[in-house]
């Protein structure tokens, strides 16, 4: 990838050679802006990252994130398109050109269904939980692990695949991931399966109540009766929220379940509260 970034006319960049149009801010974060760009010489929408690098190590760290996404190749995985430093004399921005989806993240998918009074039907909890263990499959076979794991982490593409995103997260250190890490993972992993059967995180309550997460993650998760849920997700939720972590199942075995329950592809049903 390219290692310069020309603005060369008012709302437009070249990144690689490429011209983009400037269509509107996403959102932005800490020191980080996300921008809609239109490939002048495509006609796709892209989502810019700009990340501001204050010191040396920010620019090492965005470096690295770029290095994370380079890594894989694998559906449910962001991908990155192009990567650059900007700079102005001693001012520097890290810009990470990243595809853009048009329907967000799991966690919007959750809520707007959550306005309406539905939720996700099983069929598609199965499916989309499938692909992100797929996702993380691939993440823990290059010797990492996704430190950031939440519906908000997790875009939905065209099609309704889940795709990993925050790749930074995993920017820290090359880890060995089976034990205490693959149990953590699993742990997160079981929140974004409460999240999507009950269309909220398994401790938003414990917060709001002011009590401490830190010692209700230590208890047996109690799992509210649903008749929209069968037995089999119920098991698997319980599994992935054990207290002890050596009792989780790790990701092969996941996957093993998930394929033998062959969920049907993601539709419009919704259950009905």
């Amino acid at each position: 990838m390219g290692h310069a970034l020309c603005v060369c006319s008012r709302g437009t960049v070249i990144i690689d050679n490429k011209r983009y149009l400037f269509i509107q801010k996403l959102g932005e974060g800490g020191f980080s802006y996300v921008d809609l760009v239109e490939g002048l010489h495509d006609g796709h929408f892209y989502a810019l990252k700009r990340i501001l690098c204050h010191e040396q190590q920010d620019q090492e760290e965005a470096q690295r994130e770029a290095d994370m996404h380079r890594l894989f190749h694998h559906p449910n995985i962001l991908r990155l398109v192009a990567y650059c430093l900007k700079e102005w004399g001693s001012k520097h921005e890290a810009w990470l050109l990243l595809p853009f989806y048009k329907r967000g993240t799991l966690w919007s998918e959750i809520e707007r269904l959550k306005d309406k009074g539905n939720f996700l039907s099983e069929d598609q909890i199965l499916w989309l939980l499938l692909g992100i263990c797929r996702g993380l499959e691939a993440i823990h076979a290059k010797g990492y692990a996704h430190r950031d794991l939440k519906p908000t982490n997790i875009l939905l593409g065209d099609e309704g695949q889940p795709v990993l995103m925050d790749l930074g997260s995993m920017n820290q250190a090359r880890i060995h991931v089976e034990g205490s890490r693959q149990a953590l993972t699993l742990q997160s992993l079981g929140c974004v399966l409460y999240a999507m059967m009950f269309g909220e995180g398994p401790y938003d309550m414990v917060f709001q109540k002011g009590d401490s997460v830190a010692l209700a993650v230590q208890n047996q998760l109690i799992i509210p009766q649903s008749s929209r849920h069968s037995s089999a997700v119920r098991q698997l939720l319980a599994s992935m929220m054990t207290v002890d972590p050596q009792e989780r199942p790790h990701i092969p075995h996941l996957l093993s379940q998930l394929e033998a329950l062959q969920p049907a592809a993601p539709g419009q049903h919704t259950t009905q509260i």
